[in-house]
């Protein structure tokens, strides 16, 4: 007889852990990571520099639910209290291509990309895409916000009302890191 079970397709993940290895604080080993993530059953995975980016595969399931799930063992198993965002190989690549700042952002280091899991955070940044911010610019999209801090992110103050409004339910990352990102679940999800 023939197993019928039908098992979920598996996916291409990544998870973006907030504040992590930056400054003293928040340590966390990329090797560490890779390894939790490893015991909670996913595959594949890989990390992204050093500031709490890894990838991974594993079946499909509400990115919500992998983010929990993550949040909970990387504080229970490393001791680290850290908001995590999971968005897919999908998501990212609609994060990617739904950049409207691309014209404006000469540096993609000053280019900050905000990711949150809660929509309606990101429906609360939407009056910030509305505000004339001088030389900086918000445009807020359907999977992510993104800043164009012209002066740097320390002196951005489009990025210190948009931190602000997410209250602490997301995470950033400059364009560099965003399409670097995407490089790595799209190539190895191909």
């Amino acid at each position: 007889m023939s197993d019928l079970r039908k098992t979920a397709p598996v996916e291409r993940f990544v998870a973006l852990l907030r504040g992590i290895n930056v400054g003293r604080a928040k340590r966390v080993a990329m090797s560490d990571l890779r390894a939790l993530l490893h015991s909670l059953g996913y595959r594949n995975v890989r990390t992204l520099l050093n500031s709490g980016n890894a990838v991974f595969d594993c079946p499909a399931e509400p990115q919500a639910k992998l983010a929990d799930r993550i949040q909970t063992a990387v504080a229970g198993k490393l001791g680290v209290e850290a908001v995590v965002v999971v968005k897919s190989a999908k998501d990212m690549a609609a994060v990617v291509g739904g950049n409207k700042l691309a014209a404006v952002a000469t540096d993609p280091s000053r280019l900050l990309v905000a990711f949150t899991s809660d929509a309606r955070a990101l429906a609360r940044l939407m009056p910030l895409a509305k505000t004339d911010w001088k030389s900086e610019a918000v445009h807020v999209g359907k999977h992510a916000a993104y800043i164009w801090c012209a002066n740097g992110i320390l002196e951005s103050q489009a990025a210190v009302a948009l931190l602000r409004d997410l209250e602490g339910t997301g995470t950033t990352r400059n364009w560099s890191t965003v399409e670097k990102i995407n490089a790595l679940l799209q190539r190895d999800s191909a």
